[in-house]
């Protein structure tokens, strides 16, 4: 594991200890209390608690044995030490529980003493919790899956008085775009309870598969569930399936599996919430029944990237809702969650202006527009849904024409659906992308794994608040909570999945569950520490992004001196560099500021630890050139929405990532890039590099042609000296790409570089030319 070694904290297991609980004499720190989600009151008291072959578990309920089952497996599977379960208090060495009424369903107060711990809650879910946090308090091998000896398992004397701030703290899995085996369902529910989430929401239907067995509709799971097999080519570069091709990839639920898993799920506290989308998102359902669509031509599961979603139920026939409703009828049968989720995102209602039923609808309902056909639809399955004693929740699109009067809203784009929907007096869960889209990329674009875009690291996930400030007292009573969604377009095995969730779902577990005051980065990070080093003896595949160097370069455009920061997430952390062919151990240099240079140089640095290089080097080139800030003129103007560094960006040395939000890159839509670069003297050149990004998903392609002029002249008459053409070829990979034109060398005072975009994308779009850099040498 890449660690830092801020705090040496548990000095359990180091042979310090005799025999004897009451001969040990263990002296804990503050430093030492390392729970995640951090309690909202903490007191450390002198002495401690050890558990022993003798130690014995009090339970008076059936609720009680099985909370206590997450600490009794532990206990046995890493100390070997079965604990006997008794109803009769012993004298000594003992926990036990006590019912206090006054107490939230969620609230505990635990206390640990010399010889005995007591647990008071208001039912099972404190209890559980309670549980969790002791296990937490043991030293981190207890995760262990194999017994290991030569450890003492002793906690500190404690009083922790604890409550959640927020009611659901959820992670939602897209089990759709990727179909994911029961098992990993079962064990990600015992994460989210170790982590006191309580909410986990199922994906369960999206175009590219529904995953949950219909007995009344067979056809969605023999059909629906299964899509040709296209994993070995990128997600936004796959074909239309034609009609009749062989569908093997995907999978589905069986009514047992779901059964097993609400159980298991209702066992850690969690509160599992089905998601049937409606009216789009349904490709897969449509591909099964057509006739529930406007056009009721048959269509093909798509096998990846889908877009505009056209082929939707249609609002106006009948049997579309019949159809509906029976469908959740056997949902609600499956899942006691009170909150029944119906999607309502992203619907494209092309077909629905021209359906001669949705136009009867429309006209019937006196409804303006497709979007208050929408509001209609929403508004039906709503009062359908609250008939049978249950809440519809949706994403934010169904505040659109107006909202189900019963209905809560997930607020995914941004905090205005969460503010909209609670101003008008509905609950809200807020789920916004900047902070809890955990298919996100976490790191440096260049060094991770593919994922959707943008970017999330763990810190921004810690700074998750679902109030936001511009909530009044009575919206914020509204705010249910928060959640993380980790759709799976990008995500096809469990590996990468957990790679994806952890650990920032340990951040958002802080977030939803402490109070706000009582939070803190520098103070979080030494805990989320202990916890990696549990979730090594989990076995769990998290992501150590938080680690991995960021830089962020400066260039100062009188000097031309380029300063060089480097960082990760963490507070202090040791961090050695070398330049050129330093060798990044022996000839390390610690970073205490920005690296200055002035001239063509390679940067290498990296974590240390122990006074060596741990985790991924960071290496980059700041290449000179002969137009470093030298005066460029835009003979066509870069997009608004991608300015770079302005005027200076081509010729600024700095280069861009993957990320294209991270501010190196100017960006054309539409039109051509057409600049002039004055090098202000008569300088030798022969050869150009325009350095350029691809990322077709949105939107952005290579250039389709290149051309280099130069001119001797001071800009009076330029002589093409090289062109590059080719051809737009779909790709679903993110690539950075520089294309060099080499010519001979030549005199030149002017460079004038032409690259044109692609004008009309696969997608009839107009493509976006993206260019961080043009190199003259």
């Amino acid at each position: 594991m890449i660690k830092i070694n801020y705090l040496k904290t548990m000095v359990l297991g180091m042979g310090l200890l005799v025999a004897s609980c009451q001969s040990k004499q263990v002296q804990f720190t503050e430093a030492d209390i390392q729970i995640i989600p951090k309690p909202a009151q903490v007191t450390l008291n002198s002495g401690s608690f050890e558990f022993n072959g003798d130690t014995k578990i009090v339970v008076s309920s059936d609720e009680q044995l099985q909370a206590s089952e997450v600490l009794l497996q532990a206990l046995q599977s890493a100390a070997n030490l079965k604990l006997e379960v008794v109803k009769e208090k012993p004298a000594t060495n003992y926990i036990t529980f006590k019912t206090n009424e006054t107490l939230g369903k969620e609230a505990y107060n635990l206390t640990v003493a010399n010889g005995f711990i007591e647990i008071e809650a208001n039912g099972f879910s404190g209890e559980l919790y309670a549980m969790e946090t002791l296990r937490q308090l043991l030293p981190s091998k207890i995760e262990s899956n194999s017994v290991v000896e030569g450890t003492d398992w002793i906690i500190p004397n404690i009083s922790i008085t604890d409550e959640p701030r927020f009611e659901w703290r959820g992670l939602m899995l897209d089990v759709s775009r990727h179909f994911f085996q029961k098992e990993y369902v079962l064990k990600t529910i015992d994460r989210l309870a170790y982590l006191k989430m309580n909410t986990l929401h199922l994906h369960l239907v999206d175009d590219q598969g529904w995953r949950i067995e219909i007995k009344q509709y067979p056809k969605l799971t023999e059909v629906g569930a299964y899509r040709v097999d296209q994993e070995n080519k990128a997600w936004n570069a796959r074909p239309t399936p034609e009609l009749g091709e062989k569908a093997t990839y995907g999978g589905f639920y069986t009514q047992d599996d779901i059964k097993e898993i609400v159980a298991y799920a209702q066992k850690r506290g969690i509160n599992v919430v089905p998601e049937i989308e409606m009216p789009a998102h349904v490709t897969s359902a449509i591909a099964s029944y057509p006739e529930f669509s406007c056009l009721e031509k048959p269509v093909m599961v798509p096998s990846g990237g889908l877009w505009p979603i056209t082929d939707i139920f249609c609002a106006g026939k009948d049997s579309t809702f019949e159809f509906l409703q029976n469908v959740l009828m056997e949902v609600m049968e499956l899942f006691p969650s009170k909150y029944i989720h119906v999607g309502g995102d992203e619907a494209t209602k092309t077909n629905w202006k021209t359906c001669p039923h949705c136009q009867s609808r429309m006209k019937t309902e006196g409804l303006e527009n497709v979007e208050e056909l929408q509001s209609y639809f929403i508004k039906r399955m709503e009062r359908f849904v609250s008939s049978k004693g249950r809440i519809l929740i949706g994403w934010d699109e169904i505040l659109e024409g107006g909202l189900a009067p019963g209905a809560t809203v997930m607020s995914w784009r941004g905090v205005k659906g969460g503010l909209e929907a609670s101003a008008e007096g509905h609950d809200v869960v807020m789920t916004p992308g900047s902070h809890c889209y955990f298919d996100h990329y976490q790191g440096p674009m260049d060094s991770e794994p593919l994922a959707w875009g943008g970017y999330l690291p763990l810190s921004k996930v810690y700074q998750f608040d679902p109030v936001v400030e511009e909530m009044t007292e009575e919206q914020a009573k509204h705010v249910l909570g928060g959640q993380a969604n980790l759709w799976s377009e990008y995500i096809p095995t469990t590996d990468q999945s957990e790679y994806m969730i952890f650990p920032r779902v340990v951040a958002l577990s802080e977030t939803l569950w402490s109070p706000k005051d009582n939070r803190n980065w520098d103070e979080f990070t030494p805990r989320l520490e202990n916890m990696l080093e549990r979730y090594e003896y989990q076995g769990i595949n998290y992501a150590k992004s938080a680690y991995t160097l960021r830089a962020n370069a400066t260039v100062n455009d009188t000097t031309k001196v380029v300063a060089i920061s480097l960082n990760n997430e963490f507070p202090n952390p040791d961090i050695r560099y070398v330049l050129n062919d330093g060798v990044l151990d022996k000839d390390a240099i610690q970073y205490t500021g920005p690296i200055e240079i002035n001239k063509t140089t390679t940067v290498k640095a990296s974590l240390f630890e122990n006074g060596k290089p741990v985790g991924k080097v960071f290496e980059k080139t700041f290449n000179y050139h002969k137009a470093v800030s030298k005066p460029v003129e835009y003979l066509t103007k870069y997009s608004d929405s991608y300015k770079g560094a302005g005027t200076t960006n081509m010729v600024n040395v700095l280069r861009g990532t993957k990320n294209f939000h991270d501010g190196q890159w100017q960006a054309w839509i539409g039109n051509d890039m057409e600049l002039i670069i004055n090098l202000e003297a008569s300088e030798e050149i022969s050869e150009v590099t325009v350095g350029t990004m691809e990322s077709q998903g949105p939107g952005i392609y290579f250039p389709t042609k290149i051309e280099v002029f130069t001119s001797n002249d001071e800009g009076k008459t330029f002589n093409r000296v090289g062109v590059i053409e080719r051809p737009a070829e779909v790709s679903g990979n993110v690539e950075l790409k520089d294309f060099t034109i080499a010519f001979e060398k030549q005199k030149a005072t002017h460079v004038k570089v032409v690259a044109e975009s692609l004008k009309k994308t696969p997608k009839n779009g107009s493509g976006w030319l993206f260019v961080d850099e043009i190199i003259v040498n």
